[in-house]
Formats: C-alpha cells, sequence, structure tokens
C-alpha cells in the first residue's frame, strides 16, 4: 500500500508543471495535470468521431500517463523544433523511475501504455494524440492566440506540428480546426 501512496504522492508534482498556455479566462499558466484531465474528457466528447472500435478507456488511460514524465523534465511546448529525441530519452527515463515506484511489477504496465502513446501506431494511440495536439490549440483560439504570440509561433509551424497527427487521429476534429486555424490567421492570432 505504501508504495502505490508514494507514487500517487510523486503524481502530484505533475501540478507543478508548467505550460505555455492559460487557461481560459485565468491570467495564470496551465499546469501538465489539468491538460492531461482536460484531454481525457475531450477524448471521450469526441468517442463518436473514432474510429470504428476505439477503446475509449484505453485511450482514456494513455491520455492519462502521457505527461508524466514532465515530473522530472518539464514541459516542452508542442511547437518547438528539434531535439525532440534527446527531450523523449529523458522522458522514458523519468517515466520508468516514476511508475517503478509502484509494487514490482505493476509499472511496467504504465509505461507500455506511455510507450504506445508515443508510438502514435494503434488506433487508441492516434486518437489520444489527436486529442493532446488540438487542446493547446484550442485553448490558444479561445485565448486570440495568446501562447503563440507569446512564444513568436506561426500559422505554418502550428498547422505542420499538429495538423498531421490530428488528421490522423480524428479526421473530423481536424477539418474543424483548420477552419478555424484559418480563421485565426486571418484575426493576427500568429506571429510572423
Amino acid at each position: 500500500m505504501q508504495q502505490i501512496i508514494d507514487f500517487v504522492l510523486e503524481l502530484d508534482k505533475l501540478k507543478a508543471v508548467t505550460r505555455k498556455v492559460k487557461p481560459v479566462g485565468l491570467d495564470r499558466y496551465e499546469n501538465s495535470a489539468e491538460h492531461s484531465w482536460q484531454i481525457a474528457l475531450l477524448a471521450t466528447a469526441l468517442g463518436p468521431y473514432a474510429e470504428s472500435g476505439v477503446d475509449m478507456n484505453h485511450v482514456v488511460r494513455l491520455l492519462l500517463v502521457h505527461d508524466v514524465g514532465e515530473i522530472d523534465t518539464g514541459d516542452t511546448m508542442v511547437f518547438v523544433e528539434g531535439g525532440w529525441e534527446d527531450r523523449k530519452a529523458a522522458e522514458l527515463a523519468a517515466v520508468e523511475r516514476i511508475f517503478g515506484l509502484l509494487p514490482e511489477g505493476r509499472g511496467a504496465e504504465y509505461v507500455k501504455l506511455w510507450r504506445e502513446f508515443e508510438a502514435g501506431e494503434t488506433a487508441e494511440a492516434r486518437f489520444a494524440n489527436a486529442a493532446d495536439r488540438a487542446m493547446p490549440a484550442l485553448l490558444n483560439l479561445a485565448n486570440r492566440g495568446q501562447s503563440w504570440r507569446e512564444n513568436g509561433i506561426s500559422y505554418d509551424r502550428v498547422v505542420k506540428r499538429i495538423g498531421p497527427p490530428i488528421a490522423a487521429g480524428c479526421p473530423a476534429l481536424w477539418a474543424y480546426m483548420e477552419g478555424r486555424l484559418a480563421e485565426a490567421r486571418e484575426l493576427g492570432y500568429f506571429c510572423g
């Protein structure tokens, strides 16, 4: 029991990992725990648009573990270019440490979920990745490009980074987002 409690208390540190986008209507930046919770709910709400046979409970499990490594590594803005291989290696080491706090053998299941999300090869992982890529953009759209403008992010960079994974995991969501992003471009929500 103590190992499980220690693990859960370690997870509490995800609340201290600050991201680059602000929650709608707030002056503070969101944290990674809020992000994971919100995209899990986004994915379940988008369930009718998932590929036939997608196990939504599995999608939620993928989303709940996908950012746990940020406890040690911090958040990396989705629109950063380059250095992803090194960042993901550090995140994997963090994930193995954190899930290693669980009783023997239990952590391997969570590491496997993290790896599945990162690989993005299953229908569930593609759908989870679509929700993960969409949420920061949806917040930016609601906040008139707050994070994009603060961090010098261009329209082309956003579309290049989030378009393919969203289109692969949830084509209906990408059809919606593509139009919204084009409108945001006209409104000056992007840099450059």
